[in-house]
């Protein structure tokens, strides 16, 4: 199933119908009167979250929703049929945005969400509504209210318990392929990664899920590269994994690149609970790793964790981790405390 996070659909509501002029006849009844009914409604445009989508691709496919208009009134005091809505199933963590791509018209994050995006128009009266003891034999009938027509952008922001960060190639894709069933593409050459990919990650009986979003370089948030569009996708996360090569030749400053680049994009990302790890250390020496895990420790004013996702070093340290920031600040974004995610005893650990 092919990817997509944005799409632009243009909705229409249905139109009332119109009220109905007619008078009872029928033998033997001298003054029949003004029956005729009102009419129906027309019909909602509707948004529904649904379980077990994480793509936005129907909406490429078909941009145009309209609803289905109310039925005009007929005689005999007989109501219209209302128009049938029509409704837009979406991934939960969908945003709907008004045409100006900024206005927040509504936040799907909860499975079976309905918002109602244009409310179908009323039935007109029927000249029976207007029967009165001065007007007997009413001859007029109200036109149905017209349906509403607007542009909506849906936004798909995807919801996971971890988000992945990193420069590209620093082996995010392969950390997901290494700890759950995801996929993804792996190869030896930068923005591997075109699209946001989930993983369902367990350690210790707790199971929490990643996302893994295409790599930032410098210069991202005014659109170098992919750009920050994918970013959002972790906007949502209850901590971040923020992957750095150790065969840099730079370490520190790929961390602030990253850095650098959250803070331009805002949405409160540089505030979250974040774990800082050196990856691809099997690639380098035992010394060189002592020598940039403390240099980097030092910009980054905190601890710094070592793995490998090739071979699997450290991977259960790191996911222990990142279990217990969810644990600890995953909901408010705050820590608790240090703790231990080796479990060995150690000196204690702390997020940075």
């Amino acid at each position: 199933m092919k990817f997509l996070d944005l799409a632009r659909v243009y909705i229409r509501s249905g139109g009332g119908g119109s009220g109905a002029v007619s008078f009872r006849r029928e033998k033997y009844i001298e003054y029949g009167g003004p029956d005729g009914g009102n009419g129906g409604r027309g019909g909602d445009v509707v948004v529904e979250t649904v379980e077990g989508l994480n793509t936005l691709i129907d909406f490429r496919y078909q941009q145009h929703f309209f609803a289905k208009a109310g039925q005009g009134g007929m005689g005999k005091q007989r109501t219209g049929k209302d128009g049938d809505d029509i409704v837009l199933r979406v991934p939960v963590g969908t945003e709907i945005l008004d045409e100006d791509q900024e206005t927040v018209i509504a936040d799907m994050t909860e499975p079976g969400q309905r918002v109602v995006l244009a409310k179908g128009g009323n039935g007109g009266f029927g000249n029976m509504h207007f029967k009165s003891a001065t007007n007997q034999a009413p001859r007029r009938a109200n036109p149905g209210q017209p349906g509403v027509e607007r542009e909506v952008w849906l936004r798909l922001k995807l919801i996971a318990d971890v988000g992945l960060l990193g420069l590209p190639n620093a082996g995010k894709s392969t950390f997901l392929a290494a700890t759950s069933n995801a996929r993804p593409k792996i190869a030896d050459y930068p923005f591997t990664t075109l699209v946001p990919n989930l993983g369902v990650v367990g350690v210790d009986g707790v199971e929490f899920v990643v996302a893994d979003i295409p790599g930032l370089i410098e210069g991202a948030h005014e659109g170098r590269g992919i750009g920050d569009r994918f970013l959002g996708h972790v906007e949502r996360s209850g901590a971040l994994l923020h992957l750095i090569d150790a065969t840099s030749g730079d370490v520190v400053a790929d961390y602030r690149t990253i850095i650098a680049e959250l803070e331009m994009y805002g949405g409160g990302l540089v505030e979250k609970p974040r774990l800082t790890v050196l990856n691809k250390i099997d690639a380098i020496s035992d010394e060189d790793l002592a020598e940039r895990r403390a240099t980097l420790a030092d910009a980054v004013g905190g601890d710094v964790l070592a793995m490998s996702g090739v071979s699997g070093e450290g991977v259960t340290v790191v996911l222990r981790a990142l279990r217990d920031l969810i644990g600890r600040g995953g909901a408010d974004g705050a820590g608790d405390g240090p703790s231990d995610p080796s479990g060995d005893g150690d000196a204690p650990w702390s997020p940075v």
